[in-house]
């Protein structure tokens, strides 16, 4: 293998895989280096294989809410379905062979290995050589799991997400620090296979960096459906003995499972030698980029690292301007204004824009607008699992929609006409004047308008 290459991309999960593609499809010679599994987190470990089990158990909940409504149901769950729907369908058994074939077959060169990058042009991977970046060195190394520094915890068995999805039997009870959309989501389809599950979390509400509302109706429909919340208190530590963990809050309350996972966010994959290697200042943490992703002249930067959120959407964004900036091409400035995120949890919570509570800090003059899904004819006919709310965050001096949550049935898919509304920076007097087609879940958006003008 040459020790030169016109790119040289660190790191093949999504927003690696996506440029090295399209640069070694424009005859670019590309080199990819990746250590674990090309694809990352998403397909083998997150989006994909969650959403899988959360579609298991939705299911579930459905079934168990026919009667009073379609008549009687008796359903048990069957988790080894759900494992080896993951194993078979999704991961391939956790192998990328499929996806470096893929890469490969575009024309990309592929090293196996963890690379360490040396410079803004050179780039090492132990026991293979180095190599010279001559035209662009791209940085997509991702995140990993952020693991708090609670006592007793680095001594114990904990699980993580990765450990979840692979598990292919159940443990009789969990307990999740963390109540984000991955310990949420993980604990309520977990509970709807009959886990017992705690959630813990020094948050008041679920997902504490959306709108209030949002936490509190998750919290609701958590509760109801069997699991514990002990939230607003943080954890003082952490034991494990004769196959029980025991986790005791800051306010001595103490709580015991058989297995625990850990679900506290996620972490910037770069250590200091990198930091300095690329030139940058300061404490080594999310690559800091210009609007076209670019760290410095030669080095771009996509996906997780880039602190623009982790998501996969936004790292199939910053990808397509990554690419089209080192293949020459125009392309639009990246722009966040509109970054559209959704927890799957039943209600789903979909969410675009500023908060209500960002909006303010931002100095924004703002009126809001919520709608009750319930009250919502669509809502009031779906009835069981109906759940569910419309909030628009509206700046009051320039009538834009500056944010907006979609919680509910289909409330990831709702969002969709929120996300296109915030991104185009649609006047709420627009809104008003638009048809809505009925009975449907989006024609809430209707009703949260008219909550503005009143």
């Amino acid at each position: 293998m040459t020790s030169e290459a016109d790119v040289i991309v660190v790191g093949l999960g999504v927003a690696g895989e996506a440029i090295a593609g399209t640069l070694a499809e424009a005859g670019l010679d590309v080199l990819g280096i990746e250590a674990e599994l090309v694809g990352g987190e998403c397909p083998y470990w997150g989006c994909i294989p969650t959403k899988m089990m959360i579609r298991a158990a939705d299911l579930l909940a459905e079934a168990r809410r026919i009667p009073g409504l379609a008549g009687t149901a008796d359903v048990q769950g069957d988790w080894s379905l759900v494992a080896g729907r993951i194993r078979d369908e999704a991961t391939d058994n956790w192998n990328d062979q499929v996806a470096v074939d893929r890469l490969t077959g575009k024309g990309m060169r592929f090293v196996r290995g963890r690379a360490r990058i040396l410079s803004a042009t050179e780039v090492e991977v132990p026991e293979v050589g180095r190599f010279t970046a001559r035209r662009a060195l791209v940085v997509t190394t991702g995140t990993t799991s952020s693991i708090p520094p609670i006592p007793g915890l680095a001594e114990v068995p904990y699980w993580t997400s990765r450990n979840a999805v692979s598990a292919e039997q159940l443990p009789s009870s969990l307990i999740i620090i963390g109540a984000g959309a991955i310990g949420t989501e993980i604990g309520q389809a977990w509970a709807r296979f009959g886990v017992a599950v705690t959630i813990l979390d020094a948050a008041a509400h679920p997902l504490p960096l959306e709108e209030p509302e949002s936490g509190e109706l998750l919290a609701g429909v958590l509760a109801a459906e069997g699991i514990t919340l002990h939230l607003g208190a943080g954890i003082a530590s952490v034991s494990h003995s004769d196959g029980t963990f025991t986790v005791t809050g800051a306010d001595g309350a103490e709580h015991r499972a058989e297995a625990l996972l850990v679900a506290t966010g996620r972490r910037p994959t770069l250590d200091a030698d990198t930091w300095q290697a690329l030139g940058l200042d300061g404490k080594p943490g999310t690559l800091p980029t210009d609007d076209r992703l670019q760290v410095r002249p030669g080095v771009w930067a996509a996906g997780d690292i880039t602190g623009h959120g982790a998501f996969t959407h936004v790292a199939t964004y910053e990808a397509d301007i990554v690419a089209q900036a080192i293949l020459g091409r125009p392309s639009p400035a990246a722009s966040y204004h509109a970054l559209p995120r959704v927890a799957f949890t039943d209600p789903e919570i979909g969410a675009v824009g500023l908060t209500e509570k960002q909006a303010r800090e931002a100095d924004h003059t703002v009126k809001i607008g919520l709608a009750q899904i319930p009250a919502t004819s669509r809502g009031w006919i779906h009835k069981a699992g109906n759940h569910g709310f419309i909030k628009l965050v509206v700046d009051a001096d320039t009538n834009l929609v500056l944010g907006a949550t979609s919680a509910g049935p289909n409330g990831g898919e709702v969002l969709s006409a929120l996300a296109v509304i915030v991104h185009a920076r649609v006047p709420v007097t627009t809104l008003e004047s638009m048809i809505y087609a009925y009975p449907t879940f989006h024609r809430g958006i209707l009703d949260a308008v008219r909550a503005v003008r009143a």
